[in-house]
């Protein structure tokens, strides 16, 4: 059973930076691209990064590139996302998920198997 468990939501304000971390258990994470999506009230959820899983290689939504960053430790099992530069439209639950393997995209909801709780960011202006 794969457990997925984020952390490090809280509330800042427009400028101010979080760091999201996900711990992931219940099988080997190194062989898995994770991701990053979130949903904000009232709308669809999102992708924001994913990274694949020697950590070379990252990808993410236009709207946060420069500002966020994806990183994972496999020897913790955990992927963190590094968010700067808060803006009160990165408001929104954050998910971490497990891409499954053999997908094709990394930006789809249905290539990931696996999804924690969320975690609540929250920025105000």
């Amino acid at each position: 059973q794969v457990q997925l468990v984020e952390s490090g939501g809280g509330s800042v304000q427009a400028g101010g930076s979080l760091r999201l971390s996900c711990v992931a258990s219940g099988r080997t994470f190194f062989t898995y691209t994770m991701g990053w999506f979130r949903q904000a009230p009232g709308k669809e959820r999102e992708f924001v990064a994913a990274i694949t899983r020697n950590g070379v290689t990252t990808y993410y939504v236009d709207s946060v590139k420069g500002r966020f960053t994806i990183s994972r430790d496999n020897a913790k099992a955990t992927v963190y996302l590094q968010m700067n530069s808060l803006k009160p439209e990165d408001t929104a639950v954050y998910f971490c998920a497990e891409r499954r393997v053999g997908a094709r995209l990394y930006d789809r909801q249905y290539e990931y198997g696996y999804w924690g709780q969320g975690t609540q960011v929250t920025v105000s202006s």
